[in-house]
């Protein structure tokens, strides 16, 4: 399998509790794919993601991520090649300034001195935040926690990378400057959204999650169309937003 891609077969979890949250995943992710997983909330988004860098783990099935089998004597190179953007910035910003949160991951990687300072420098620019090297994370707006967070992720040169709700709180601007960094980044994408408009404006395929099951899989602009569809597992566009006209 090549750098960058997918594979999940038959994958199913339940909790400890007994509920159980996925019934045999089934999906393939090229090099360079945009995917949008949407799907209504208790549909399973969170326990899949966390499969793929092997937060969660035990159930049946299984994961790839460029050839590479997720699984427990794997996961320090698993979680380096599959990063995870979560919805709340203040997850993965615990340092004092932004520069330190950047470095964390590389420098817990064994790099030091003049190669981890270009690192850090090379995320930030990904992402352009730059000028917050300094800065504490608190004293950003939410849009620049969110780019920040991403340069943590990018920092760590990861082949496979994974958003979830990436447009959540942000005002219309933050928002926009987001998708023109995400644009620009050559990477396999996931992204886990309720946002339909941002996951056609990013993710040429898409697919619904419900119920612990993949229930549709194709192009973004197609599934959105399908007024049925997304009534059948509770989606909805915007009021007046036509996904042809886009």
């Amino acid at each position: 399998m090549s750098r960058g891609s997918l594979r999940v077969q038959s994958l199913a979890y339940a909790y400890p509790s007994g509920r159980q949250a996925l019934y045999g995943i089934n999906l393939d992710v090229e090099p360079g794919e945009r995917v949008a997983v949407l799907g209504p909330n208790g549909a399973g988004k969170t326990t899949f993601v966390l499969h793929l860098n092997g937060v969660l783990g035990g159930g049946l099935g299984q994961v790839e991520v460029g050839g590479l089998l997720v699984e427990r004597a794997n996961l320090r190179e698993v979680r380096r090649r599959v990063g995870i953007v979560f919805e709340n910035p203040d997850d993965q910003l615990f340092m004092s300034t932004v520069g330190d949160d950047v470095a964390f991951g590389p420098a817990n990687l064994g790099l030091r001195g003049q190669a981890l300072d270009v690192c850090v420098d090379i995320a930030l620019a990904r992402v352009g935040m730059t000028h917050g090297r300094e800065r504490p994370p608190h004293q950003l707006s939410a849009g620049e926690r969110r780019r920040v967070a991403l340069a943590t992720v990018l920092a760590m040169d990861p082949e496979l990378l994974v958003l979830d709700e990436p447009s959540s709180h942000l005002d219309p601007r933050a928002r926009r400057e987001l998708a023109e960094v995400l644009r620009g980044l050559d990477l396999t994408l996931l992204m886990v959204t309720h946002d339909l408009p941002y996951a056609l404006e990013l993710c040429e395929r898409a697919l619904i999650l419900d119920e612990g099951v993949i229930v549709a899989d194709g192009p973004t602009r197609d599934i959105l169309r399908d007024d049925d569809l997304l009534h059948a597992h509770r989606l909805e566009l915007p009021t007046g937003f036509d996904p042809t006209r886009v």
